[in-house]
């Protein structure tokens, strides 16, 4: 083969079809294939925005993502400008996926239909002669010195059938972190990349994850099901405010979850791994303050219970629940209300300290934090600067970003670099040569 993309998910089917598209523009014909080893090919993709799959959004940019040492923002924006969101929409609306925008900013396929996306790009891969095979996991990848192709052995430990190795000018690596292994992404992508001299962050762990409260310290999971907007905030021990969520927060069986959780989580489990005492507090009613809130339940006089005033800004089951939580009685009339636990009250609704014990894992998250450093690439063609002739994109590298489709946009432009960087350093083969 000229070029081996190994993993075809959204970066790597994105690699693959501009690997395609650069050789036929050149006049030169590649053989390219693209190797997954899940049982269900681009089962992200289909999963992906509740099956609707979150394409991208409307405005993405380097403060969507994080990243750890040896990766920039700075670096993330060089790859992001390569193939930014409009080239996103009128690559999509070419290959026969048109986008709408909600009004989240978030683009879904007109068709609601994760599938459309997914069978889009197969078919754009295969219109350029990209062979996939599938399942075909890959168990390692050794690399020759100079002009030899790296050779590509099967895994033998699977249940899919034996095959031989590959043989390939060019590798892509494409095969995903550690998120929803399910889907096949199981973490061996890092052993590969490690095996050819690259280095992984530490820790890699969950990003965009659910957050596991103690039941016996907070009345969380028993709303659950109760969803509303509510402000994370993420604080040091000293008390400086590290980050901050809005988003709509859903109350579960074992904690919390949705959006503002999932953006803040991955920040949370990094604050954690070197400050003990980091805290994560809620803000229930987005816009007011401990103080402020206090200044509205003072000024009320009226013999209103504390629970049906809550009731004007959260959901009642709530704002029992918050009365209870400072041990005040739901019906307590507010002109009654002393200072002492009406400021109680005021923080519990503003400012709670949710006592986190956990998170719900890698088999719930919807990305890896941690991977191959961007230090270790070419920005301008996401080429190994290791070993000549590697290419490694999307979430293997050390990049997760924001839900709301910001995650896919670094799988188009990554991808895409690889794909079109890959092909093109391609020389022509000597007469006679086969290394298939």
């Amino acid at each position: 083969m000229d070029i081996a993309v190994v993993g075809a998910g959204a970066a790597g089917l994105m690699a693959a079809i501009w690997a395609g598209r650069t050789a036929a523009a050149s006049g030169r014909a590649a053989r390219i294939v693209a190797l997954d080893g899940a049982r269900t090919l681009g089962a992200k993709i289909l999963v992906a925005g509740g099956g609707r799959c979150n394409v991208t959004h409307h405005h993405v940019d380097e403060t969507g993502y994080a990243c750890g040492p040896g990766t920039t923002r700075n670096a993330i924006r060089k790859v992001l400008r390569a193939f930014d969101v409009p080239r996103t929409v009128a690559f999509f609306a070419e290959v026969g996926v048109d986008l709408k925008r909600e009004e989240t900013g978030k683009l879904f396929p007109v068709t609601d239909d994760a599938r459309t996306v997914l069978n889009a790009l197969l078919r754009a891969a295969r219109d350029v002669g990209v062979e996939i095979r599938h399942p075909r996991r890959v168990g390692a990848i050794h690399a020759g010195d100079a002009d030899e192709p790296f050779i590509i052995e099967p895994d033998a430990s699977g249940v899919q059938a034996p095959t031989t190795p590959i043989a390939a000018r060019r590798v892509i690596l494409a095969t995903g972190g550690k998120a929803l292994p399910k889907t096949g992404s199981d973490g061996q992508g890092y052993v590969v990349a490690q095996s050819l001299g690259h280095s992984i962050t530490e820790p890699i762990f969950p990003a965009l994850v659910p957050l596991i409260v103690d039941p016996a310290r907070s009345f969380i999971t028993s709303l659950s099901g109760l969803t509303l907007p509510a402000t994370l905030t993420l604080r040091s021990a000293s008390g400086k405010t590290l980050t901050a969520f809005t988003d709509s927060t859903l109350c579960t069986h074992f904690g919390i979850s949705g959006p503002s959780v999932l953006d803040i989580s991955r920040h949370w489990l990094s604050a954690r791994a070197t400050d003990a005492a980091a805290t994560l507090t809620i803000n229930w009613i987005p816009g007011q303050t401990p103080e402020s809130l206090d200044h509205l339940l003072a000024a009320e006089r009226s013999a209103s219970a504390a629970a049906k005033f809550l009731a004007r800004f959260v959901p009642e089951r709530l704002a029992r629940a918050l009365c209870q939580h400072v041990a005040l009685d739901p019906a307590q009339s507010l002109d009654q209300l002393r200072r002492e636990p009406r400021r109680a009250l005021a923080r519990a609704c503003t400012d709670m300290l949710l006592p986190i014990i956990g998170d719900r894992g890698f088999a719930h998250a919807e990305a890896t934090a941690g991977g191959v450093p961007l230090s270790e690439l070419h920005l301008s063609t996401m080429a190994s600067r290791i070993h000549p002739g590697l290419h490694i994109c999307g979430e293997i590298c050390d990049v997760d970003g924001r839900i709301g489709g910001f995650n896919f946009q670094w799988a188009w432009a990554s991808g895409y670099l690889a794909g079109v960087r890959a092909a093109a350093s391609l020389t022509p083969r000597q007469p006679g040569a086969d290394l298939s």
